[in-house]
């Protein structure tokens, strides 16, 4: 057995997210979001270069001697599927790996309103889930994913970076393609996926322009396309958006962004007040008509203001999510306080709880 089977099964039992490889360093977990030093010696740069090679096939050996970085998927059966990045750096190299459970949760579990069922009718359009890396953009993707699957008799495709979660065979088909080993890029793998008569495009992220442009024009032409960006906000989603095209061009991308947008998913976690799990904050911006104008017009500042007051058709703050969860008492007010927008809302609870 791998010395980092036993790491990544330790992992697994605790409940990791993350596994971190460094030199001059035992063995690191990050366990609801605080890391934790297991209590093996500390790696050598020897000792983590052949722990993290013990793993890895003759091409990805190769892929990582070239390009001194590399992105794979690792699974061991029974256990769960690791997303790894290994890397070159001042001390030799290094590696994180995420883990992957290996049930796909369902949609109904993770804590995000029911809107999102609602979303997941549209035909056509884009559908964009965002927050920093860690944040389970990826599972919700999987999740969505997984719903249509099991009740809908459509063709969906996924071209990932590497893939995550395997979709086994339900109601739909899922065709699943990898970065490198399926397809040469995103952009590649978009402009054959037009013609594989896909209903669903999954794009596991929305890595640059060329990507942009083609999940826009996919979402345009009948499709429905579900993506990652890693923004903080729904208006921040939009502005990244249309400011990664030159000016001459926004004019356009407007447009066209104004119709496609289906609803922008921002994601959050958050450690609950137990510290054994954690909890999931949202913010929703579904697309609507005013919402349309808004984008046409370069009023974006405005959309923060139309969300407060479209919460009838499902939308939903971030930092009032957050305000819900700490009055239900599933987050602490330290914990809401730091992962809030405006902190200056939290304030009072902290001072409730010094007194």
């Amino acid at each position: 057995m791998a010395i980092l089977d036993k790491v990544f099964k330790t992992a697994m039992k605790n409940r990791a997210s993350d596994i971190h490889v460094v030199p001059q360093e035992p063995f690191i977990l990050r366990r609801f979001g605080k890391l934790i030093k297991l209590k093996n010696s500390p790696l050598t740069p020897k000792n983590t270069m052949q722990v993290i090679t013990e793993i890895l096939t003759p091409e990805q050996k190769d892929i990582l001697e070239k390009n001194m970085q590399l992105d794979f998927c690792y699974e061991i059966p029974g256990t769960g599927r690791f997303r790894g990045s290994v890397m070159a750096h001042n001390n030799g190299y290094g590696a994180v790996f995420r883990t992957i459970a290996e049930k796909i949760p369902v949609l109904s579990e993770l804590g995000l309103p029911d809107t999102l069922y609602k979303m997941l009718e549209n035909h056509q359009g884009l559908i964009l889930v965002t927050g920093a890396s860690g944040h389970g953009k990826s599972t919700t993707l999987a999740a969505m994913i997984d719903h249509i699957n099991t009740n809908k008799a459509l063709h969906i495709l996924t071209v990932e970076d590497p893939i995550e979660f395997v979709h086994p065979l339900k109601k739909g088909v899922v065709n699943q393609r990898q970065l490198n080993t399926g397809t040469l890029s995103y952009s590649n793998a978009l402009k054959g996926a037009l013609r594989e008569d896909p209903d669903i495009i999954m794009i596991g992220e929305l890595r640059d322009l060329d990507t942009v442009s083609l999940a826009i024009s996919a979402a345009e032409t009948g499709h429905l396309v579900l993506g990652t960006l890693a923004t903080s906000s729904g208006p921040k989603t939009i502005d990244r958006i249309i400011d990664a095209y030159p000016p001459d061009e926004q004019c356009q991308i407007r447009a066209m962004l104004s119709e496609s947008l289906k609803a922008v998913i921002t994601q959050r976690l958050i450690p609950a007040i137990d510290e054994k799990s954690m909890v999931l904050a949202s913010e929703i911006l579904i697309g609507s008509m005013p919402l349309a104008n808004l984008i046409r017009d370069e009023k974006t500042f405005q959309i923060h203001s139309l969300m407060q007051t479209s919460k009838n058709i499902g939308m939903q703050i971030m930092d009032e999510h957050i305000m819900e969860l700490l009055e239900e008492g599933k987050i602490t007010p330290h914990n809401a306080y730091i992962n809030s927008n405006e902190n200056k809302l939290f304030e009072s609870y902290l001072d409730k709880k010094s007194d």
